[in-house]
């Protein structure tokens, strides 16, 4: 669970909570978390550091707010009525179609969730929730080769793992304007896994 934080207060002149968090995303992705000072915020975005303190406490709470908003974008998915109702196969399609639209909708948040390594708690809270919605598509595999719609010999934990490492690999290349739509992308690895992992 993320660490809940005081109502937001109203805005500097010029930015916003969330178009704060957006530029400090993006400075985060280039410079990395620790090598990201508060001065080089203020500088990239143009304001004085006391205008960053008075919507957030510091920079530790940018990152907590960034992982979240990546962590529940994520989350929301697996209570939606698709992922937690019907034949485990097509719950696990339904998932990684939604799970491809959100890695395009909100991709520096997920490019910053992917890249966490654990170097502090903020880091290790994040890292034990995504240990959480593996073990969910884990889960998911699992049910669909109870209910005999694997192919025999695929392992689950490994089909969740490949499935999911493709989805991830998206932030390494795709860019919005070039690299094709949510729809497209889902499309393209739903035809590449699912053909290969259903049963015919």
């Amino acid at each position: 669970m993320t660490t809940a934080h005081p109502a937001q207060r109203p805005g500097r002149p010029g930015y916003d909570l969330d178009s704060l968090l957006a530029v400090t995303v993006t400075v985060f992705n280039d410079k990395g978390y620790e090598g990201t000072s508060m001065e080089a915020l203020s500088q990239r975005l143009g304001i004085t550091k006391s205008s960053i303190y008075h919507h957030v406490s510091g920079k530790t709470e940018l990152l907590e707010r960034a992982l979240a908003r990546a962590l529940d974008a994520l989350f929301a998915v697996t209570t939606e009525r698709q992922a937690t109702s019907g034949r485990h196969i097509d719950r696990l399609e339904y998932l990684v179609r939604r799970t491809a639209e959100i890695l395009v909708a909100e991709l520096p948040y997920v490019t910053l969730l992917l890249r966490v390594r654990g170097n502090t708690p903020v880091e290790r809270r994040a890292l034990a929730r995504r240990r959480e919605f593996d073990l969910f598509v884990r889960d998911l595999v699992v049910g669909a080769a109870e209910e005999g719609d694997l192919r025999p010999g695929i392992d689950p934990a490994l089909t969740g793992r490949l499935v999911f490492g493709m989805l991830n690999s998206l932030i390494e290349w795709h860019r919005p304007r070039t690299g094709g739509s949510a729809e497209d992308l889902a499309e393209a690895v739903l035809r590449l896994t699912f053909e290969g992992m259903r049963r015919r």
